[in-house]
């Protein structure tokens, strides 16, 4: 049973959040609230904690998982950018674009793509989500939480619970979600590809 923690959307209590904390570091896997529906995430390099995330959505090993951070700074330790990329990321970060790029070293060979070798990476712009990255110093392995046969991001912490309650760890919820997901810009090609279109404004990436 997942356990429920409700916090304030402009100040999240600390108490809380340092609970989650030792769920994700016990090797747990959490809903939270992103600028883009709720995700599912688990500490990054928690193998089980990916393939966990996987079941729940139904993914195969194709599915990009995504390594999200609270600053632009802490990408390149994830991803490859040359100048064109790093221009473009950082003039859309934070917010609520996911973006495909080649896999660093760091990367557990699990979570890249199993052919491409490529991630998804994300700086979100949400109070909880990155308040949250900073109690626990250091990043989520992510995806966004669309449940099976759906489209839409959940965005009802309650829902969220009451559906997945027997395969999350804990639900953590502000209050303050919208249900659309990530733009998915893959940057891995010569032109940027609009994968999925959602709350980010894909217009910036398109000729």
């Amino acid at each position: 049973m997942a356990r429920f923690f409700e916090v304030h959307p402009e100040n999240p209590q600390q108490r809380a959040l340092d609970q989650v904390v030792t769920i994700l570091r016990d090797g747990g896997v959490i809903a939270y609230p992103t600028d883009s529906g709720f995700a599912l995430g688990s500490l990054f390099g928690n193998h089980s904690g990916a393939d966990r995330i996987r079941a729940i959505r139904e993914l195969d090993e194709r599915h990009h998982m995504t390594v999200v951070v609270s600053e632009f700074g802490q990408l390149g330790r994830y991803v490859d950018m040359d100048n064109r990329v790093f221009r473009a990321i950082k003039a859309t970060t934070p917010g609520p674009y996911t973006f495909i790029l080649r896999a660093t070293r760091e990367v557990p060979r699990i979570m890249q793509h199993p052919k491409k070798r490529t991630i998804g990476v994300r700086v979100p712009s949400h109070v909880t989500t990155l308040a949250l990255l900073d109690a626990l110093g250091e990043p989520l392995v992510s995806s966004t939480l669309i449940a099976p046969g759906e489209t839409e991001a959940m965005s009802d912490g309650w829902q969220v619970k009451e559906e997945f309650d027997h395969l999350l760890d804990a639900v953590l919820d502000s209050g303050d979600v919208l249900p659309e997901p990530t733009t998915v810009i893959d940057l891995t090609g010569d032109e940027p590809e609009v994968t999925r279109r959602g709350a980010g404004d894909p217009a910036l990436f398109e000729a």
